[in-house]
């Protein structure tokens, strides 16, 4: 992983600790994609990826990272995390791939338990659901 990708994890990890979700725009390119752990299809651009993100840090309670691969090879990091949605407890990584000027290019969630996946997923389709279906269809 170059510098620049090393730069942006760093700087996703502030974003996270501060939930400055603005700055996030910053380390997102433009034609990036999210993939969420409930969707089949991804969601294409920025707009979509910075949506589900500012969102879900609002959902999640007692959100901490514990551990994180580099894969220098492909520029893509895998950060694994624990949280909280309402009574459920979740076990997740995300794994992001970063451009050669270390903008996040795609953002895949993967979340365990089921039980907690599903308390996500009615979290996230009651807040933002519409308007993430509405991105699909362009």
């Amino acid at each position: 992983m170059n510098e620049a990708a090393r730069e942006t994890i760093k700087q996703w990890h502030r974003i996270v600790a501060t939930r400055d979700m603005e700055a996030l725009a910053d380390i997102v390119h433009p034609q990036a994609v999210f993939r969420s752990p409930v969707a089949h299809t991804p969601y294409p651009g920025a707009f979509a990826l910075c949506l589900a993100l500012s969102t879900v840090i609002e959902v999640f309670e007692d959100f901490t990272y514990h551990r994180e691969f580099e894969d220098a090879e492909n520029g893509s990091a895998v950060l694994e995390f624990s949280a909280k949605v309402g009574d459920k407890q979740v076990k997740g990584v995300d794994i992001i791939r970063l451009d050669a000027d270390g903008k996040i290019i795609d953002f895949e969630v993967m979340i365990r338990p089921m039980s907690g996946l599903q308390a996500l997923a009615a979290e996230m389709g009651a807040r933002i659901g519409d308007q993430m279906a509405a991105m699909k269809k362009g």
